[in-house]
Order: structure tokens, then sequence, then C-alpha cells
């Protein structure tokens, strides 16, 4: 323990230092004052947190003292004594006042203090890190965007989420030119991130101007490319790679609103015709909705070509998911059905003729493709014939479902806890969402049956999942006495890194009333080691 009477010397002795500093017209001419802070730094506890606001003051006049000052400052950093250290965390911006070459070092310091767990440390981290970027935000934030993603600096994420991008309005500017830039550094962290940054990076880029409502096709096509880059459409697909899978399904959802802003979703098409459908059986179940839902939610967005191109995949899906006939113990999985006769619809409306040759119709669009003159009958009555059974096991189904749907009314009535009460409410809901489900099923059915039908191409049909209330566990309905768990709901959608893009609204639980089983399915991106990727760096102060 440092004697009463030695710390007041070293105070004063201090205090002589700082007091000759500031009267001197050329500071740097008092080099024994600076190297007697510096020594200081190593004494009694007043002295450290004295010397941690004189040796960044000055540190500028004496650049020759430049490394022994800094390294001082980092042992105060380092020391046991809370009030040391936040003092010396205050201190650390006025290094990169006058020379900025030392912000980059000073950034990586400071993010490595981000994880204090002292609230007070942690502060004075974030004060400290906030006066870096009204310094010189430009030289701050391509330092701060070195750490994203280290496992190591996982609260770097959290800091940019939470204090700088809440305040973009006030630090890029000029406008124009510090969105670009720091849409550039984000480009350049998405090389390894979780699902959860990336929908981060992506939220936060939707906000700026650059990429607002105004912006041109162009700026809409950048943040296409940005998605399909992370959906990795260039790899060949393993259909074991649930990482991959993941991906691909959370950025399609993602990439959902640019569809609707006009930009072109062909190279996702393109990947899941050439790559996903063929592999469908192959799917994790928990996936194999997932993917349905995204390609009816795209479907309304297509181009004609790519409609043109994807649609028999679809159709041989369809038909695959449509009982040929009833026979007392089939098993039909409606919200596949829903997914699959909405996407059919919106496809065949911008390519109706595709369907000639695919179910037998007889549309006439004065092009060779019409086939015309080919008999293609028999795909007619197949088709025909499996709509009708969809049709007869969807009618059974609803007439179970809002038995049900009245049971939970008397059952709510009788209910005298609380949580048997929000147990009905969950299962009336889930129930309603079930009869959604087959009221769609049978409004997408009814027009199929004509020669020459009218596809559905407008917003007349709301999927059942879009209109949920709130999430729910995933859920399955079996048609006719079968209790086969067949998903009959959504993704889900959570805060976390296994949350997905807009995949969230969850179609309910519906198979209550037909005793059935419901089975989880996993709403989440997960990845590999960190989410979407492994990384690891490690940094020390020095």
């Amino acid at each position: 323990m440092t004697d009463p009477s030695d710390e007041a010397k070293q105070i004063e002795k201090l205090y002589e230092f700082g007091e000759r500093l500031n009267e001197a017209k050329d500071k740097s001419q008092n080099v024994k004052d600076y190297e007697g802070i510096i020594e200081a730094a190593k004494t009694s506890l007043k002295a450290k947190q004295l010397a941690a606001q004189l040796i960044p003051r000055f540190f500028k006049f004496f650049p020759d003292l430049s490394s022994r000052a800094v390294d001082a400052h980092l042992d105060l950093i380092e020391e046991e004594e809370l009030g040391v250290r936040v003092q010396a965390i205050r201190g650390l911006p006025l290094f990169c006042k006058d020379t900025p070459e030392y912000l980059s070092k000073i950034v990586d310091i400071l993010v490595q203090l981000l994880a204090a767990e002292e609230i007070v440390e942690r502060d004075a981290v974030h004060k400290a890190l906030m006066s870096l970027l009204r310094q010189d935000v430009k030289a701050s934030l391509t330092a701060l965007f070195k750490h994203i993603g280290s496992v190591d600096e996982p609260s770097t994420d959290e800091f940019i989420r939470e204090k700088v991008f809440p305040l973009k309005a006030e630090l890029l500017k000029p406008q124009e030119e510090m969105e670009r830039h720091i849409t550039d550094l984000i480009k350049k962290s998405l090389e390894d991130v979780t699902g959860a940054e990336f929908r981060m990076f992506m939220d936060f880029l939707k906000s700026l101007s650059l990429f607002g409502e105004k912006a041109p096709t162009e700026r809409m096509k950048e943040l296409i490319g940005i998605i399909e880059g992370q959906a990795d459409l260039d790899a060949q697909f393993n259909v074991s790679d649930a990482d991959h899978i993941d991906r691909l399904i959370s950025c399609l959802y993602m990439a959902l609103p640019f569809f609707l802003r006009g930009a072109s979703g062909s190279k996702f098409l393109n990947y899941l015709n050439k790559h996903i459908i063929p592999v469908f059986d192959k799917l994790p179940e928990e996936r194999k909705l997932d993917l349905l839902k995204a390609l009816a939610e795209i479907s309304p967005y297509t181009t004609p070509q790519d409609s043109r191109q994807i649609l028999p995949s679809v159709a041989v899906l369809l038909k695959k998911y449509m009982p040929l006939r009833k026979t007392g113990g089939e098993e039909m999985n409606f919200t596949y059905v829903e997914c699959l006769l909405y996407t059919f619809h919106h496809l065949a409306h911008k390519a109706p003729n595709a369907t000639n040759s695919l179910c037998g119709y007889k549309i006439v669009t004065g092009q060779p493709s019409d086939r015309l003159g080919e008999d293609f009958s028999d795909c007619y009555k197949d088709f025909t014939e499996r709509l009708t059974t969809v049709e007869d096991l969807t009618r059974a189904t609803m007439k179970k479902l809002t038995q049900g749907l009245a049971d939970h009314n008397k059952e709510m009535a009788a209910a005298k806890t609380d949580e048997a009460k929000e147990k009905i409410k969950t299962q009336k809901q889930n129930t309603t969402t079930g009869l959604r489900t087959c009221n769609n099923i049978l409004a997408m059915s009814k027009p199929l049956h004509s020669k020459t039908p009218s596809f559905i191409g407008d917003k007349s049909v709301n999927l059942s999942w879009k209109e949920a209330t709130k999430p729910s566990v995933p859920s399955t309905t079996t048609a006719s006495g079968g209790k086969r768990p067949a998903s009959i709901n959504g993704s889900g959608n959570t805060a976390s890194k296994k949350g997905r893009g807009s995949g969230g609204l969850q179609n309910q639980l519906v198979n209550r009333a037909l005793e059935g089983i419901s089975r989880g399915g996993r709403g989440g991106i997960r990845g590999r080691g960190r989410g979407w990727g492994a990384r690891g760096r490690g940094r020390g102060y020095r």
C-alpha cells in the first residue's frame, strides 16, 4: 500500500508537470515533464487517475514518446481499480484528436471493452466510441466494421445496432457519400455473418435514403444482389446442407419486398427450379413447408418468362400432393396444396397456354406453344379427378373443423381457469386458420375444372398464414381418418439468430378437431458455428 505522504508528493508533482505544460508556449520542449507524467502512471492509485487525464491531453506534443505513452495508458485500462479504468477509457478519444493515425488502434481497444461487466465502465466505452465517430465518422466506421461477426467481440454488433444505426441522420454526413460508404462496409462484412446479423444489416440498408422509396431500380437490383450473394445461388446444392437450405429460404423471404418494387427474382427462381424442386422429397420435413410458402409469396411477382420456366415443376409437385381418388385412408397435406395451388394460379396467369400440355386445357393464344393439335385429354382427366378428390377431402375436413369450433365454444363457456381459457382460445385460432386454408383450396380449385380456366392473378385469395394474429406451434392436418403429422402451418419468426425473414406469420394448428398430432417446424436460420459461418478473430490490446 502506498504511503499517504508519498502519494501526496506524487500528486503534487503531477500537478506541477501539468501546470508547466499548460503554461509552456512550445510544449514539445517540456519532455521531462511529460516523461514524469508517464512514470507517475505506475505509482499510487490517485496518481494513476490523474495520469489517465494528463497522458492523452498532452500526447500530440511528444511524438517520440508516443509508444511509451500509449503503453502506459493501456496499463491503466487494465487496472483492477474501476475508477482508474473508467478515467483511462474516457481519455482514449483524445489520442486521436490531433493524431488520427491512432484512431483504428483506439477503436480496436474500445471494441474489446464493449463487453465490460461494470455498467459505468461499459457506458464510458460507449461514450468514447461515439466521441470517435463524431470526430471522424468515416475512419471510425471503417475501423468498427472490421470487428463485425467476431466470436471474440460479439458486443460490436449490438453497439452498431443500438448506438450507431439510430443516429444515422446525425452521423452520416454528407448523406449520399456516407450512406454509400457504410453500404460498402456492410457489403464487405457479409462474407461471414449469422442470419440475425444479415437481417440487421438489410433492415438498416432499407432505412437509408439511398435505397428509399424513390430509389431507382438499379438500387433495388443492388439489394437483391446482396441477398442473392448471401443465399449462395452460385453454389452447387447439397440436400444435406441444412445451413444452405435455411439461408436460401430466409433470403427468399427477405427479397420479397424488393420483388414487389420491381426487382427481378429470376436468379432465385432458376435456382429453385434447377436444384431444389427436383429433390423436394429429400428436404428436411420442417423446411418443405417453408420453401412452399416462400414460393407462393414470390409467385405474384414472377415474369412471364420465369413463370413458363418453373410452371412444369410446380405442376408436378401439385399433382403429387393431390390424391388421385378417395379411398378412405388417404392423407393430404392441406397447406402444401394451398401453397401449390396459389403458386400454380399466379404462374399460369402469366403463362396460360403452358398449362395445355401440363393439365390438358384448351387455352388459345395464337402461339405455337398452344399445342392445340396434340391430345392431352388424359392429362385433363387425371388433373380434374385429383381436384375433385381434393375438394371432397377439404369439405370433409371443414365439416370436422366447424364441429370442432362449436366444441371449443362450449369448452370456453365451461372453462374455469385463465390457463384453460387461453388454451381453448389458441385451439379456436388454430381451427379458424385451418378453415381459412380449406376455403382457399376450394376457391382455387373450382375454376380449374374448366377446359379454359381463368387463373387467379390478383389478390382475391389471401394466403391463410398471412391472416394469423399471433404465432403458434406449427401444426398438422390429416384428412379422412389419417393421423400422420402433416404440417398445415407456416414458418416461425424470432428476434434471435434463429429468426427467419418475413415467413414469420404462422398458419395455425387446425387438427385438434381431428385428434391429429402437432409437429414442430423450426423457424430458424441455423448455421456453421455462428449461424451462417464460423469466424473467430482475436485481437490483443497492443
